[in-house]
């Protein structure tokens, strides 16, 4: 009888971590940076999380749940790897709804809605999808690791209360894959000792 392998350390959570990086110009600063979290299991539930950096609000971080138990999990888990500036938990958590919408045949939409803000991120023009591969002890300074299904996006659009964020998505290499600054990552799972 032959038996699977299976990843030692523990799952902390699975679901989705799509993102979404603009810059004006190639190598340039960015112009605006999201994070947007579908969590279908983690030790503080499931929920949504949107982390939002973008010259439309002054470059200030905003961050937007359903479920500010998990966002804070989050942020000390996972986000104070990725990128700092978001995993501060001194940060307001503002309650919002989220919805989507689409396919990867053409674009994905997701909405995200507070009482103050309305916000639309969609990803479309996609590359082949594939596989990111990061087990714990892969990735120096991290003591977590990743598998994520990546389906890279060639152009994405921002929108913010009706105003379109400016800049572009830029092509990145992740191995032998074509990728970008702007991609769905889909039944991402992050496992930890």
């Amino acid at each position: 009888m032959t038996t699977n392998p299976t990843d030692p350390n523990r799952v902390l959570l699975t679901g989705e971590n799509s993102f979404i990086r603009l810059v004006q110009e190639e190598g340039g600063a960015q112009t605006t940076r999201i994070s947007h979290w579908r969590i279908l299991y983690s030790p503080a539930g499931a929920g949504h999380v949107l982390f939002f950096k973008s010259d439309l609000v002054d470059d200030e971080v905003r961050i937007y749940s359903d479920n500010i138990a998990m966002t804070r999990w989050l942020q000390a888990t996972i986000e104070t790897h990725l990128f700092p500036e978001f995993a501060d938990q001194n940060m307001p958590v503002m309650q919002a709804e989220f919805d989507n919408f689409g396919d990867t045949n053409s674009f994905w939409t997701e909405t995200i809605e507070s009482d103050e803000d309305m916000i639309a991120l969609t990803w479309y023009d996609f590359a082949q999808p594939f596989m990111l591969v990061a087990p714990v002890g892969t990735t120096p300074g991290r003591d977590i690791g990743v598998y994520s299904c990546f389906v890279p996006a060639r152009r994405a659009q921002i929108t913010f209360n009706g105003e379109i964020a400016q800049g572009n998505v830029t092509p990145e290499t992740r191995g032998d894959k074509e990728s970008s600054t702007a991609c769905l990552a889909w039944s991402e799972t992050w496992v930890g000792a």
